[in-house]
């Protein structure tokens, strides 16, 4: 009886231990995501940095609210 605890026990670590293993490597190389409007690296070329990625998206922003704000500007009632 007392080998039967043992060996469901070794057996429940080593699925968890498989698990983890799977989990951590998936976790190991995350994807960072696409910046909307960004070109996409030509085949072979290595992606851009994440500093280039930033600024790009900070560019967009910037642009996109300076076009909202020019959308609401209203003509002066005097």
């Amino acid at each position: 009886m007392r080998m039967f605890g043992l060996l469901s026990l070794v057996l429940a670590l080593v699925i968890v231990g498989m698990l983890a293993k799977k989990q951590l490597a998936t976790a190991a190389a995350p994807v960072l995501p696409a910046v909307p409007g960004a070109a996409a690296p030509a085949p072979g070329e290595a992606p851009a940095d994440a500093r280039t990625q930033a600024r790009q998206m900070e560019k967009q922003v910037k642009e996109a609210l300076d076009a909202a704000a020019q959308a609401r500007k209203m003509p002066d009632d005097n």
